[in-house]
């Protein structure tokens, strides 16, 4: 019996040896399994790295390109806007000179209700015709300053090469008139604030 339960000292070293050589080959396994495991994650962050800059650079792309359709976009709105302020201001400028020229031309008409009322005032001329054509004189005058037109008040001022043109010079009758003003020959207008015909004068001197 007590060599029966005798226990073999090399079969126990084998087996301690079998037991170490698992145990040896389990810890190479997890050794294996954990450096595969940290290339997998090397691997995927590394993909996860190419996949983000390829993201950062497709972001970047688009900004420049959003960027440069805003540009064009105010670019073209400025464009436009300064377009439609142009087109106004010519179509303004149309009518006001199509205007002056038609104001321009009946001028001379004015000049003659001004002769007519002065040679009536002269020859103390009254009745019908006198208020006839004083009525016609003040209704053509009331439109025309409605468009705009306004007449120059010359006699005694200042000559101003801004507003008159001198036809002559004639010795002034005192200290005060010299440099202004004697006589008006033709009266000037302004339309809207411009010159349109300047007043012919004559200056003392």
């Amino acid at each position: 019996m007590a060599e029966e339960n005798k226990v073999d000292p090399e079969k126990q070293n084998e087996e301690i040896t079998d037991q170490q050589s698992v145990t040896n080959a389990e810890s190479d396994k997890k050794d294996e399994t954990l450096k595969e495991k940290g290339k997998s994650k090397k691997t995927v962050f590394k993909k996860n790295r190419i996949v983000s800059k390829k993201y950062e650079e497709k972001i970047a792309d688009l900004e420049n390109k959003l960027n440069e359709l805003n540009d064009n976009y105010l670019r073209l709105f400025s464009e436009f806007d300064n377009y439609r302020k142009r087109t106004n201001r010519e179509r303004l400028d149309l009518l006001k000179s199509a205007s002056e020229e038609t104001i321009i031309g009946l001028l001379p008409v004015l000049d003659d209700f001004e002769r007519a009322l002065a040679a009536v005032e002269k020859n103390g001329i009254t009745g019908i015709d006198a208020d006839g054509i004083k009525l016609i004189y003040n209704k053509l005058l009331n439109i025309l300053k409605k468009k705009g037109l306004e007449p120059l008040q010359s006699a005694g001022e200042v000559f101003n090469t801004d507003f008159h043109e001198a036809l002559t010079t004639i010795p002034a009758p005192d200290n005060n008139m010299k440099g202004k003003v004697i006589e008006e020959i033709e009266k000037g207008y302004l339309l809207n604030g411009k010159v349109i015909r300047f007043a012919r004068v004559v200056v003392g001197q």
